[in-house]
């Protein structure tokens, strides 16, 4: 008697693809009736192994080995493969693993900077016709004659600043803050001239070192580093917090 209960079957399964080629994983969707030997053709594409050269080993969703798809005349779909199962492809042919794997192998192109210099479609032969970026003479020449005026303006500030001033810190946008001048010069960090100054409040960065060298000395957090625009010297005497109060 007729159930009346029909089956149905998607033709498509989407599987996840390794390989020992990659360490990539990949998603294909394919037919269930192409044959294994179908299969291993269109695996060439994604792999990169020749479908001769090739093994296959099915996993269940959870990673699990279940079986290997040896038999090249049987269908896919003939095989326990679920959306999401993974089908691990082996490279049996020899040698691939080091051509797709071993960037040293690769030959590699090299131009000389003077032929580079002579080519018409590069990258550099575009800016130049176009008088672009380091290539445009007359902003390259303002620009160093602005960096040239503010180098001047760091120099005439630098030479009122000398180590044990007082001074006052503002810098737009931060608190304005009380400290003593410890260090005045250039660095290593950056290029230009800096004012190392130990704050009267731990409202600095780090103890006067900066990326391992030592510039002056404080408490940590105490020490900051400023362009001497923002340091005007003066009397100013160190306020009291009241730490000394009960």
């Amino acid at each position: 008697m007729d159930s009346g209960v029909t089956v149905v079957t998607c033709p498509y399964v989407d599987v996840r693809l390794t390989s020992t080629i990659s360490s990539f994983e990949v998603k294909r969707r394919f037919n269930r009736g192409i044959t294994i030997a179908e299969l291993k053709g269109k695996l060439e594409m994604v792999v990169g192994a020749p479908s001769s050269g090739m093994d296959l080993e099915l996993f269940s969703v959870s990673d699990k080995f279940l079986q290997k798809m040896d038999d090249n005349d049987a269908l896919l779909g003939s095989y326990p493969v679920d959306d999401e199962c993974r089908i691990n492809v082996i490279d049996v042919s020899g040698g691939q693993m080091d051509k797709f794997t071993d960037v040293s192998k690769v030959e590699k192109f090299e131009l000389s900077d003077d032929a580079y210099s002579k080519r018409s479609d590069s990258a550099r032969s575009f800016m130049k016709n176009r008088r672009v970026g380091q290539y445009n003479e007359e902003e390259m020449a303002k620009k160093k004659a602005e960096l040239a005026a503010r180098r001047e303006e760091e120099k005439a500030a630098v030479d009122a600043i000398s180590v044990g001033n007082r001074c006052k810190v503002q810098v737009v946008g931060q608190p304005t803050k009380l400290g003593t001048v410890m260090y005045v010069g250039t660095t290593d960090f950056k290029q230009g001239y800096w004012v190392g100054v130990k704050y009267d409040e731990p409202l600095g960065k780090h103890d006067g070192t900066v990326e391992g060298k030592q510039y002056f000395a404080c408490e940590d957090k105490y020490g900051g580093f400023v362009k001497p625009q923002h340091v005007i010297v003066g009397d100013f005497p160190e306020e009291d917090y009241g730490l000394d109060e009960m």
